[in-house]
């Protein structure tokens, strides 16, 4: 099994960086690969709704990281998103590259657990986890939670580190992870298929 962490973060080895390998670190722990992929300080494009992905299943743009997470995720079983907290907001950036890369590759995130990890020196993490955590709900993402917000708090990776409870979430949200990406396992094993969804009923409210 394995877990994609997403660093959204264009700082390599910040504080974002230190929340998802506190997690990494655990999942490690408990026999399941990890890789942590750092979206870096490279424009990343936002979506242009051109409808391309449709028949390809990938994005049209091909200049940034969007079409090799797609490919990472369909052999990936769950996935950790970790963003900064800009403006009280996640990075413009993160949110670009989860537009694009739940529409055009959504179908390798469909009943995989899923989770959020925010970071900031003081305030906008909650607003920054709903934002984030919204795309796990339209593609069927068993969603995996902690004992606390999945929040860390520091203006610097050493200032991170002193965040005890912040850490210590971070490693109960690996433990949680671990333990669901386990049961999805034994229940394959036993013959439990993941449910079909219904097609889509498109339903337009203005006519």
């Amino acid at each position: 099994m394995k877990v994609l962490l997403i660093n959204g973060s264009t700082r390599k080895n910040g504080c974002t960086y230190t929340a998802l390998s506190e997690v990494a670190d655990v999942l490690n722990k408990e026999g399941i690969e990890t890789e942590i992929i750092q979206t870096g300080g490279a424009p990343i494009r936002d979506c242009i709704a051109c409808g391309g992905c449709e028949k390809t299943g990938k994005c049209v743009f091909d200049d940034d990281l969007v079409n090799e997470i797609i490919e990472k995720a369909k052999a990936a079983d769950g996935f950790v998103f970790g963003a900064p907290v800009y403006f009280a907001h996640p990075s413009a950036q993160i949110q670009a590259l989860l537009d694009r890369v739940f529409y055009a590759g959504g179908a390798a995130f469909v009943h995989k657990p899923g989770a959020v990890v925010t970071s900031a020196r003081r305030a906008g993490t909650t607003a920054s986890l709903d934002a984030i955590g919204k795309y796990f709900g339209i593609r069927q993402m068993p969603i995996v939670s902690s004992t606390y917000w999945n929040m860390v708090h520091g203006r610097t990776p050493e200032e991170v580190r002193q965040d005890k409870e912040g850490l210590q979430t971070m490693r109960n949200l690996g433990r949680n992870m671990a333990w669901l990406l386990k049961c999805i396992e034994a229940g394959k094993d036993n013959g439990i298929t993941a449910p079909e969804a219904e097609k889509t009923e498109w339903t337009n409210f203005i006519r």
